[in-house]
């Protein structure tokens, strides 16, 4: 185990370590963490507290843990303390009566203590993904680092995104993780910068990022692995299944999604065509190609991250730079896909925790202009009618990034999936155009006096449908033939044009 300020590598699922500041929390077995291994599935019982033996308290493990990260010298150190005080560890940062549980980590923290690292989960694949969850006979699959960063979470939730990765690879042969790395952020290198500290001191051929509030869920590595190892260009993604952020309840989601995005260059999720969804009933288990993916939990080849130029780290905080990863990837060769045989819980919070200098819509204007400028070519016209203020948002130098998409030989963005197919446009009828009135899903729409400022009067064309991010005009019979938003495949009566 290599200690850093603020970061940890752990070089074995359940001998593992927390960075929390400069605090340790070793779930070592006596042994040396580089020598350990992991135990087999017998070893940890699933959902006694207990009994798990990576979480069991012992005394004089209080004494070894005051020890600060500058007396631990190297890999090599013979760790002295076996088992690890799990509720203590939590208790530190519960919290006080009377305080809102949803202030500090905007999810109710009380719900999430209250759960134990390893506690069980529905297993929401569909039953044909089984055998994709274990190896073939013979077949050898790279083994993977996974690289966790965190931002002032929540201690429960930390400790459970690590256990539960240990608990199901008892499930699936041990040597697939490499190792868990941690970068704790410190509130200053932000996301961006902090996954690329991680991906730079990682030792395994492959790359497995997840966020810090989330649970695997039973054989989520093997297919991962195996498609980025048919094609190291390819970054794969898990079905990002959801966690209740009031009651940490575990939900399946749909598989039959994928991530796109509309002219303000936010993320947005949309369903396959109903003519894909029959499709993918007689073959559920096959990948679906999206031309985003949400960026919390991907998994890529290291040498390929390195080629295409890993993130832009000129980006700050948080919020456009899975978009520019996904316009990279397709431009310059590569492929992205979601894979419906591997399932990941997330923890999807209305509010994020992060302070955002100058603002959260200034960062985010700087991040996806940045994108927009290098990435999108004569589409990025398209980006500034939605988004206008971006025009007057200094963005720092991107000539770095013009010389990597140079260097590389990139296409133009009408290699996106599905860019090249939408366009923006005002529908009107004399001097009044069609208006979202400010609504969201379920709100009627209707004509407002045109403006030509875009905005709520800048509806895309794609597919036919009249879409306003990511909400479609629908006609809705039941409401007297009202024409409401909403979400865009998911409706037969969905207002076509042409």
């Amino acid at each position: 185990m290599c200690v850093f300020a603020g970061f940890v590598k752990v070089r074995s699922p359940l001998q593992s370590a927390v960075a929390c500041g400069l605090e340790r929390i070793m779930l070592a077995g006596g042994r040396d963490v580089t020598k350990a291994r992991v135990p087999d599935s017998d070893s940890v019982p699933l959902q006694s507290e207990d009994s798990n033996e990576a979480l069991r308290l012992k005394p004089s493990a209080a004494a070894a843990l005051r020890q600060s990260s500058s007396q631990l010298p190297n890999s090599s150190r013979q760790l002295s303390w076996r088992y690890f005080d799990e509720k203590g560890y939590v208790s530190v940062s519960r919290v006080k009566p009377g305080v809102d549980p949803y202030e500090r980590h905007k999810f109710n923290q009380e719900a999430s203590d209250a759960l134990p690292s390893n506690r069980a989960i529905p297993d929401t694949r569909h039953p044909q993904c089984i055998p994709e969850g274990s190896l073939q006979p013979g077949e050898k699959l790279p083994p993977t680092s996974v690289i966790i960063t965190f931002h002032n979470e929540a201690r429960s939730a930390l400790l459970r995104t690590i256990v539960r990765q240990a608990h199901v690879l008892n499930r699936s042969p041990p040597e697939l993780i490499e190792e868990i790395i941690l970068v704790d952020d410190f509130s200053d290198d932000c996301l961006v910068r902090s996954r690329v500290r991680g991906a730079h001191e990682a030792r395994a051929p492959v790359l497995t990022f997840l966020d810090s509030h989330c649970e695997c869920n039973q054989g989520w590595l093997p297919p991962l692995l195996r498609r980025v190892k048919e094609d190291p260009r390819r970054i794969v993604c898990p079905v990002i299944d959801v966690i209740n952020l009031n009651s940490f309840k575990y939900f399946g989601a749909s598989s039959d999604l994928r991530g796109g995005f509309d002219w303000n260059l936010v993320f947005k999720w949309e369903f396959l065509s109903s003519k894909e969804r029959e499709e993918r009933a007689n073959h559920p288990t096959l990948p679906i190609r999206t031309p985003m993916i949400a960026g919390g939990l991907f998994v890529v080849d290291k040498a390929n991250f390195e080629q295409l130029g890993t993130y832009d780290t000129a980006m700050d905080i948080w919020g456009g730079e899975n978009l520019e990863l996904s316009f990279r990837v397709w431009q310059c060769g590569g492929s992205l896909e979601i894979l419906p045989c591997s399932r990941v819980g997330h923890v999807f919070r209305k509010q994020h925790p992060y302070s955002f200098p100058g603002g959260s819509g200034n960062v985010f204007a700087r991040n996806t202009r940045r994108a927009a400028e290098v990435w999108m070519d004569d589409f990025k016209k398209y980006y500034y009618a939605m988004v206008p203020v971006a025009r007057n948002v200094p963005m720092g130098s991107i000539e770095e990034r013009l010389n990597l998409r140079k260097r590389l030989g990139c296409q133009s963005f009408q290699w996106v999936p599905a860019a090249g197919g939408e366009r923006l446009a005002s529908l009107r009828q004399g001097s009044l155009c069609l208006d979202t009135l400010g609504g969201s899903e379920g709100s009627p729409v209707g004509l407002f006096a045109c403006h030509g400022a875009g905005g709520n009067q800048h509806w895309s064309l794609a597919s036919r449908l009249i879409a306003h991010g990511g909400l479609c005009v629908t006609l809705d019979e039941e409401q007297g033939g009202s024409l409401l938003l909403r979400p865009c495949g998911g409706h037969p009566s969905q207002v076509e044009i042409g």
